[in-house]
């Protein structure tokens, strides 16, 4: 008798099956992972930089643009990212 957990992964599976991607479409996806983070870093980098000048001069509301900027930057290119991995991924299930 099955349990519930493997009956559920059966109707699951049934509903969108997995799709296996080659191995190229894996280093694809590795790569524009790799892009991503480093573009992410090269923001928290620049803007870190910005937001050590707003602490030292004492310009809370400078600070605090600059957390939101970040924020609002690392949102965007994760989103990039994703859109890019998912295109990958769908250009291979073709």
């Amino acid at each position: 008798m099955k349990s519930a957990y493997e009956l559920a992964m059966e109707r699951l599976e049934k509903e969108s099956p997995q799709v296996s991607l080659s191995e190229e479409k894996k280093q694809e996806i590795a790569d524009i992972d790799r892009k991503c983070r480093a573009k992410i870093a090269e923001r928290k980098l620049f803007l870190q930089g910005k937001l050590e000048e707003a602490n030292a001069e004492g310009d809370l509301s400078a600070v605090a643009q600059i957390e939101d900027e970040l924020a609002r930057e690392i949102r965007s290119l994760e989103a990039r990212c994703e859109e890019q991995k998912e295109a990958a991924r769908d250009v291979g299930s073709n």
